[in-house]
């Protein structure tokens, strides 16, 4: 494993769902706060932003080339090329104290997203699948922040975080349809923020608060954990050709100015080299 090394120094609020775009060899992420998306283009360095909406929690590609985007209040579909975001659909209208938060393409090619009280006091977030044909459809329900899921690389188990509870839940996974909620794993550093799976099975977890990324086992064992220099590391995603470098967002929200101060890179981009690899990015079906 290398060093961890920043390589976009943008203090982003709250840095969030770090995605990688085999097709256009970049990275994309949000600032859920600061109402922005961004693009890191890794043969380059190039890197370009848009404003969002409002607070969009995930931005995650498409089969046609743009991006589905989970913005407060519903999905809208955002153009590369013109800049443009339209509605899909909207999401939570009788939730008007939530936002969308993280999200998730599964191999069959649907969208997973949660939702969650903007406050981060009531359990009034939700876990959702989305297809075009299908429409928006409750999951999973009682929630403080949600984060994920993810799918196992057999799509037999789904994981999707409590973080308010710092626990992973794990369900039974079958053509679209989870049963069988459970904890798989309590954190014993920070709050599990985003998740990701490797190639093997391992899951891989954002610690806002914990000062890195967390490896689990499938069998829910603690294996270890990538340091950082910046106590909230918000999500990890596997890029590059091997799928083996990580791309992690950070962030500074709830952070005194001490803190920060004490913190200059938090809200940065940041990557670092790992042995496993990932598992390739599905595309959403529109």
């Amino acid at each position: 494993m290398s060093q961890v090394e920043l390589i976009w120094d943008l203090k982003a609020e709250l840095g969030e769902g770090p995605v990688w775009s085999a097709r256009d060899r970049c990275v994309w992420f949000v600032d859920i706060k600061g109402r922005k998306l961004h693009r890191y283009s890794v043969d380059n360095g190039a890197k370009a932003s848009w404003d969002t909406p409002d607070q969009t929690g995930f931005a995650l590609p498409a089969e046609d080339g743009s991006l589905v985007c989970g913005v407060r209040g519903g999905l809208y579909r955002f153009d590369p090329d013109s800049g443009e975001f339209n509605l899909l659909t909207a999401v939570e209208i009788d939730r008007p104290q939530n936002r969308l938060n993280d999200g998730y393409v599964a191999p069959d090619g649907s969208l997973w997203f949660g939702s969650m009280d903007d406050s981060e006091r009531d359990k009034t977030g939700a876990l959702y699948r989305w297809t075009p044909d299908s429409g928006v459809v409750l999951k999973s329900d009682g929630y403080g922040v949600t984060n994920g899921p993810v799918l196992s690389p057999d799509s037999t188990t789904l994981y999707h975080h409590d973080t308010l509870e710092k626990t992973v839940e794990a369900f039974d996974h079958a053509d679209g349809n989870i049963s069988n909620r459970r904890v798989f794993a309590v954190m014993d550093e920070g709050y599990c923020d985003g998740p990701s799976m490797d190639s093997a099975g391992v899951l891989t977890i954002g610690l806002f608060g914990g000062w890195g990324v967390a490896r689990y086992a499938p069998d829910g064992r603690k294996l270890g954990k990538i340091e950082f220099p910046v106590s909230a590391v918000t999500k990890a995603a596997f890029g590059d050709d091997d799928l083996r470098t990580l791309y992690c967002t950070t962030a500074w929200l709830h952070q005194t100015p001490d803190q920060r101060e004490r913190q200059p890179l938090a809200g940065g981009l940041f990557k670092v080299r790992v042995d496993t690899p990932g598992q390739p990015q599905s595309l959403i079906k529109l």
